[in-house]
C-alpha cells in the first residue's frame, strides 16, 4: 500500500469510528504500522477537518515528521508496535460502555463465550495513569499481553489487529460485549464460563471468521 493510500485509510478509519458512535469529537486516536514505524492521527484536530496530509509519520524511537503534532497518546501505540509484531493497527476510543466499565475499574470476565474474540478468558483493565505517560503505556502493554483489546481505567478502550479494518472491528465487538456485561451487572450478575470451556472456545476461535489467525 502506498503512503497516500495508508493515510487515506487511517483517516477513513478515524472518521468511521466517530460516525458509528464508537468515539466522540477529537478524543481517541488511530494508528497503522508502516515500513519505517507507524502513522498516527494528529492531536486535537476534528477528523472531519483533517486531510490525509495531516496524518503524522512516527518512528519506533519516537521521531516524527510533517506539519502536525501526533496524538498525545502516541507512546502506547509505539510501545505496542515494538512489543508485538502481530499488531498492524491500533484503535483507541472512549466508547460509552467500555468506558463505563473502565471507570468502575473492572475487567470483562468470561460471562459470554465471545469474550474469547479478544484472545483470552477475560478482557483486562489496565490501571489508571495520566494520559500520554510512560506509566500508562506500561500498563497497557501488560494488559494487552496475549490479547487484542483491553480497557483503560477511568479512560477508555484499546483494540488492535493486523489491519485497520480488523482493529476497528475488534473495537466494535468489545464495545458490544461491554454493553451486554454492563446490563448483566444491572441484573445482579450471572454465572461465568469455566476455564475448561474457555480453553475449548479459544481453540475454536483460531479459525473464527475475520478474527482468525493467519495461515502459517
Amino acid at each position: 500500500m502506498t503512503d497516500h493510500a495508508m493515510r487515506d485509510s487511517l483517516l477513513e478509519t478515524a472518521r468511521r469510528m466517530n460516525d458509528i458512535g464508537l468515539n466522540q469529537g477529537t478524543s481517541g486516536n488511530v494508528s497503522v504500522r508502516t515500513e519505517t514505524g507507524y502513522l498516527i492521527t494528529p492531536t486535537g484536530m476534528p477528523y472531519d477537518d483533517c486531510q490525509p496530509a495531516d496524518m503524522v509519520p512516527m518512528t519506533l524511537e519516537g521521531g516524527t515528521t510533517g506539519p502536525r503534532k501526533p496524538s498525545s497518546e502516541w507512546r502506547f501505540h509505539q510501545d505496542l508496535y515494538r512489543d508485538r509484531s502481530d499488531i498492524g493497527a491500533i484503535v483507541h476510543v472512549h466508547s460509552t460502555f467500555a468506558t463505563t466499565l473502565a471507570c468502575l475499574g473492572v475487567e470483562v470476565p468470561a460471562f459470554h463465550y465471545m469474550v474469547a474474540v479478544a484472545g483470552g478468558d477475560n478482557i483486562r483493565c489496565a490501571p489508571y495513569e495520566t494520559f500520554g505517560t510512560a506509566a500508562l503505556s506500561d500498563g497497557v502493554v501488560t494488559a494487552m499481553q496475549d490479547r487484542q483489546a483491553c480497557l483503560m481505567a477511568n479512560h477508555g478502550m484499546l483494540a488492535a489487529g493486523p489491519t485497520l479494518e480488523k482493529a476497528l472491528a475488534m473495537a466494535v465487538e468489545v464495545e458490544k460485549l461491554c454493553e451486554i456485561y454492563w446490563r448483566v451487572l444491572q441484573a445482579g450478575g450471572g454465572p461465568l464460563l469455566n476455564n475448561a470451556e474457555m480453553t475449548v472456545i479459544l481453540e475454536k476461535f483460531k479459525g473464527y471468521g475475520q478474527f482468525a489467525e493467519p495461515a502459517s
